[in-house]
């Protein structure tokens, strides 16, 4: 899976939690929560949807490394490449 497709799924998962979000104007190296507005139900909830929708653990001691969008891509592309080579 491309960085492209991993954001696109990020992006996708967001929506359907916070549908109100317009993700064309998201800056991706801003704080995602901040720029959302999300609390802490609904971040988990979207984490649970990225581990759903793409096979990858989220450890909670990992939360604090997930701060802007393209934090939150860079650490799903090395997940899963860190997958494919197990």
């Amino acid at each position: 899976m491309d960085e492209a497709e991993i954001r696109r799924v990020t992006l996708d998962a967001l929506q359907r939690i916070a549908p109100e979000v317009q993700v064309g104007d998201l800056r991706h190296d801003r704080p995602l929560r901040d720029e959302v507005d999300l609390d802490s139900m609904d971040w988990l909830r979207y984490l649970a949807a990225l581990h759903q929708r793409l096979g990858v653990n989220i450890p909670e001691a990992d939360y604090q490394l997930l701060v802007s969008l393209d934090a939150l891509v860079d650490y799903l592309k090395q997940r899963l490449l860190k997958r494919e080579f197990e």
